[in-house]
């Protein structure tokens, strides 16, 4: 492995399908008033919100409501959270749902006591919280798998009006406290919401391991993820209830994006960039956007790291190289992604998706460009992309 880094997470898991036992000794641990947030409401219709309010009506905790966070919350629902939460003076925010929802009570735990606009100083100037902030602890519930965003300092905000959607690596002090992950709370997912959620941790993983060049412990580790979830996958886009399934994918998704697998090398994050532009443009489903410009990406800037692709193919697909050349194994492996893609239904073609060809130059303007990966993008790279995933 090249490189120095250190390596630290303070986020608590509780995993299983009892895992929500744990949630009220954790809440013995904070204040009497929790901002409790959610989505558009279907937890209450599976059971998950009255389970949660059991527990935090029992640990004598007023319970300050905040639902409606949508699938890219945005920036009117952060000023919104910010301000609820200031008022009430809250003490913790329990999120409760999957990743959206988990990224949005970090952005709002960083925003409540600061003066100015975070949207400003978060995601437009990247900068981090001041050094003597409050910032509010969060806990989550996780109720979809995808971003990771349970053991992570991930937290990406949608601006309607600029048509940017941006993310921003918050450190550890924003990172959740706890987290409750119950394969068991997934199984209501809609079937798209869920096969989307299963490309966003194949991309997760896909963009720390297509790059470096060096013999990385971090890559192995890597690619016995994806072959678990890939196996995992199949299983469950036929049998959804399958527990033992939905809970390997369920902690392959968290350990796909805790800063494990990355450390020791550079990250390519295209895929997520330019799928962070389409999302901005018309609001799709975040796995559907990645899985859309995948393909085209991948293809194109296969020629710069031909070695990982073609081991690619063959660690991670099974792909024979008896009498092939590195160009033509790379292919097949690209060609065994799609094909998975397609056995679990994601989108492959971003038009399905409500791009058109007038919106390709804006959201090129609106990509930002990485330099981690086997190929800097140029604009007129990202627009070669875009179109070939039309």
């Amino acid at each position: 492995m090249l490189g120095n880094f250190s390596y630290y997470n303070p986020t608590k898991l509780y995993f299983g399908d009892n895992a929500q036992k744990h949630l009220g000794e954790e809440l013995k641990n904070y204040g009497a008033k929790v901002l409790l947030t959610y989505g558009s409401g279907s937890i209450k219709t599976n059971g998950i919100f009255d389970e949660v309010m059991s527990v935090l009506r029992a640990a004598g905790k007023e319970v300050i409501e905040l639902p409606g966070v949508m699938p890219n919350p945005t920036t009117d629902k952060l000023y919104e959270g910010v301000k609820l939460a200031r008022e009430n003076n809250v003490d913790l925010i329990l999120a409760v749902g999957g990743g959206s929802t988990i990224d949005y009570a970090k952005a709002v735990s960083v925003s409540v006591w600061y003066d100015g606009d975070p949207w400003e100083k978060y995601y437009l100037r990247q900068e981090d919280p001041d050094s003597n902030l409050r910032i509010i602890p969060i806990g989550s519930v996780l109720t979809m798998v995808g971003t990771g965003s349970e053991m992570n300092g991930g937290s990406v905000i949608t601006n309607h009006e600029t048509k940017l959607k941006i993310g921003k690596i918050f450190g550890e002090n924003v990172m959740p406290r706890f987290s409750i992950l119950n394969p068991r709370y997934t199984f209501s997912v809609p079937l798209r919401q869920m096969v989307a959620g299963f490309f966003d941790i194949m991309s997760h993983i896909m963009e720390q391991y297509f790059s470096g060049e060096d013999d990385n412990t971090s890559d192995y580790l890597a690619e016995g993820l994806m072959r678990s979830l890939i196996h995992s996958s199949r299983i469950a886009v036929k049998n959804p209830q399958d527990y033992e399934v939905r809970s390997n994918i369920m902690w392959t998704s968290t350990w796909a994006l805790n800063t494990l697998i990355g450390k020791g090398k550079s990250q390519d994050w295209m895929v997520h960039m330019i799928g962070q532009a389409i999302g901005a443009y018309t609001d799709a489903t975040h796995g559907m956007t990645l899985s859309g410009v995948s393909i085209a990406y991948y293809r194109h800037i296969l020629p710069y790291g031909l070695r990982k692709f073609a081991r690619f193919a063959t660690a991670v697909w099974d792909i024979s190289a008896a009498d092939k050349t590195d160009e033509q194994l790379a292919n097949e492996g690209v060609e065994a992604l799609l094909e998975w893609m397609k056995q679990i239904g994601v989108a492959t073609e971003i038009s399905s998706l409500g791009v058109t060809e007038d919106m390709l130059e804006g959201i090129a303007d609106s990509t930002f460009i990485m330099n981690g990966g086997f190929k800097v993008l140029t604009r007129e790279d990202v627009l070669s992309v875009l179109r070939e995933s039309l």
